[in-house]
């Protein structure tokens, strides 16, 4: 069998394998880049579907606080259809379920991180945005001083109070502040009385 036979049959073993794979790499190609279209407009749709029934003016109306539920829930759409379309890719491409696995853990990883970072100061904020308003602590219109602020109470929301200063600054007080620290109401009169609210 001379060298050019041997050649010949080589090339011709190596042709369906790597029909195979240029074939796999080709087809993981078309699914990510048809994923990630798919995904972008996925997330339009899902976020002008909720800015149509006006998803964040309700909820800003209920709670008085200002939640970018529309914007959120799009990006989500958009991040979870680009993840099945890489988990997708993987699968054509034959890798390992092992990477799978870690992926899936990672990105499970993040969505709980991102969501306990959200949530640690909104909980205990609305904790004592509703023991303000249960307990009328303070109400709007009065003066108030607290952490060294005084000012005006223009609004109490779930998580904040908003004081307007004799200045005309608007100062954003957590609720928790209000709860955990000493607040001194000045009541409008020419004396100029003050007492004192402890927690």
């Amino acid at each position: 069998m001379g060298f050019v036979e041997i050649l010949d049959q080589t090339f011709t073993a190596l042709q369906v394998p790597l029909a195979g794979v240029v074939s796999q790499f080709i087809i993981a190609i078309f699914i990510l880049l048809v994923g990630f279209i798919l995904a972008k407009i996925l997330g339009r749709i899902v976020y002008k579907l909720l800015h149509s029934f006006e998803i964040n003016n309700s909820i800003n109306k209920l709670t008085r606080v200002s939640v970018a539920v529309e914007e959120i829930a799009g990006s989500f759409t958009t991040y979870f259809v680009c993840f099945v379309t890489i988990v997708m890719v993987l699968q054509q491409m034959g890798i390992a379920t092992t990477i799978l696995h870690m992926i899936s853990a990672g990105v499970i990883i993040i969505i709980i991180l991102s969501t306990f970072l959200g949530i640690k100061d909104f909980i205990p904020n609305a904790i004592a945005g509703l023991f303000i308003q249960r307990e009328q602590m303070i109400k709007v219109g009065e003066t108030i001083k607290v952490k060294g602020i005084t000012g005006s109470v223009t609004d109490i929301s779930l998580v904040e109070t908003k004081l307007l200063t004799k200045t005309g600054d608007v100062v954003y007080v957590p609720n928790r502040a209000i709860t955990k620290t000493e607040v001194i109401k000045i009541r409008q009169q020419s004396s100029r009385k003050k007492s004192k609210i402890r927690p």
